[in-house]
């Protein structure tokens, strides 16, 4: 089983978000299992130096796409017993960042032509290209359409993964017909038009054979019109050809026992956990004590990660014997608000304005509890890594958070976390209340905190259920292959 994932970003190489992490560990679980899965992505000038030595140059060509020719480079590297295309084309490529330029819609139609090519020169035939979000949402609607009939593809079938319905590659419908080059046959309500423009996204969720999204309650809710930023009725239609599979996390990268950056490494054990909490604390320029419950916070700083609850509650929970530690990046007035409460409130907020993976590992190693109230959440890979980490969550029961974080039921003794069901700042402060509670109570902690270890958030389920996707899709190909030809 051949499985090309074309990808806009992916680790080590490019990351700006969870999905760099899925397109990195899923090709590595996908192998564990016998799968040549291999990933394709743009040649980033973010690429560390180091990585890109690695590659070497396997083929120059042309890539044609409308009226534009322009060229196009194909690198090859094995890391970390994966095989990494890369697709070098400066002009489009050699930039600081990833997204965010104005010529974005050329840069990622270029980039999705030019993996229709670039599998003309691999030593490798794609039984299935697994397209993730808007930047290769183009490549299935290619795959049915331009090259349909083309030998470098024959018999390949497409799986489109939607990471986050929000972005959608959408573009005035002028400038994409202009770079994809079709006429308006092609470029119909039923295909590629959105509300008078035209969506890169819509070409995954219309043309390929499977679409997966990163759990099975965000699958439910963007078939609602709440979710469905405007495809809903498009995902109702499809729903047959829809499945949500959770996302996991590479359990190697992130291990507590084995992670670098700890101070104290440890498995199970609280005791040795805390001692991280204490260095956390130390280097934060926090009160050092294991008392005193520690919240952390891990995340981009915008809307849809629920920190409109966190601001309304966060001056009244202040008045609480707690402590918040923040890293992220994001809109203005957030950054301004936690600067704001850790120049006053010194001994009980520490801000980080940025990213440093390392400080990350280290909040979820040291922090007691995660806050995670995401307005939604297709997966979320945050709190998987806090339990991964013995970090309890407390989260909102949307998308992969519902999925994962089963609220503790001090009657049964089950659960491990927190959380709540509406969007609203005061059913988050009575959850973070009731978990600042039951954190005195050390049993009741110890209970929570050991029925999240007792979980597997590794890809090793997620894996088989998308080798499960992938068979079927083949199975179904030779089944048609093989049909009598009647007269």
């Amino acid at each position: 089983m051949n499985i090309l994932f074309a990808t806009s970003e992916a680790v080590p190489l490019a990351k700006t978000g969870g999905l760099a992490d899925v397109a990195g560990a899923l090709p590595k679980a996908l192998g564990k299992r016998g799968v040549d899965a291999r990933v394709v992505l743009p040649k980033y000038e973010e690429i560390p130096a180091a990585l890109v030595g690695r590659f070497q140059l396997i083929a120059k060509f042309t890539v044609s796409f409308s009226w534009r020719n322009q060229y196009c480079g194909l690198l090859k590297a094995e890391l970390d017993g994966i095989t990494y295309y890369l697709i070098d084309n400066e002009f489009y490529f050699k930039r600081k960042g990833l997204y965010g330029y104005g010529d974005d819609a050329e840069r990622f139609v270029f980039f999705s032509f030019a993996v229709m090519e670039a599998v003309r020169y691999m030593d490798f035939k794609p039984d299935i290209v697994h397209c993730h979000d808007w930047q290769t949402g183009l490549i299935p609607f290619l795959l049915k359409t331009r090259y349909a009939y083309d030998p470098a593809w024959a018999n390949a079938k497409s799986v489109f993964t939607i990471h986050n319905l929000k972005y959608q590659g959408v573009f005035g419908r002028e400038l994409l017909q202009d770079l994809i080059g079709v006429g308006n046959d092609l470029f119909t309500y039923e295909t590629l038009e959105f509300h008078g423009a035209g969506s890169c996204m819509k070409g995954g969720l219309v043309f390929a054979d499977k679409l997966t999204t990163v759990s099975g309650s965000y699958a439910d809710e963007i078939q609602t019109e709440y979710y469905g930023e405007g495809l809903d009725a498009l995902l109702r239609h499809r729903s047959a050809d829809l499945v949500g599979i959770v996302n996991g996390i590479d359990d190697e990268l992130f291990d507590p026992m084995n992670d670098a950056a700890l101070h104290f490494p440890y498995r199970s054990s609280l005791s040795r956990k805390r001692k991280n909490k204490l260095e956390l604390q130390r280097e934060l320029g926090l009160p050092q004590s294991e008392s005193i419950p520690l919240i952390g916070i891990v995340s981009r700083l915008v809307e849809q990660k629920g920190f409109d609850l966190i601001l309304r509650t966060f001056e009244e929970l202040l008045q609480e014997d707690v402590q918040f530690v923040v890293l992220g990046a994001g809109e203005g007035h957030y950054e301004h608000f936690f600067n704001d409460k850790a120049y006053w409130y010194p001994d009980k907020v520490a801000v980080w304005l940025g990213y440093d993976d390392r400080l990350a590992r280290r909040i979820y190693a040291g922090a007691d509890m995660f806050a995670m109230p995401s307005k939604f959440e297709p997966c979320g890979l945050s709190q998987l890594i806090s339990l991964r980490y013995l970090t309890v969550p407390i989260v909102r029961e949307t998308g992969g958070l519902r999925d994962t974080v089963q609220a503790y039921n001090e009657f049964t003794g089950e659960g491990n976390g927190f959380s709540f069901t509406n969007y609203n700042a005061h059913d988050y402060m009575h959850t973070v209340r009731r978990a600042l509670e039951l954190y005195r109570d050390e049993e009741a902690w110890k209970q929570i905190v050991a029925n999240g270890a007792k979980e597997d958030y590794s890809w090793n389920r997620s894996a088989k259920a998308y080798i499960s996707v992938y068979s079927q899709l083949i199975a179904d190909g030779k089944e048609k292959e093989t049909w009598p030809v009647t007269s």
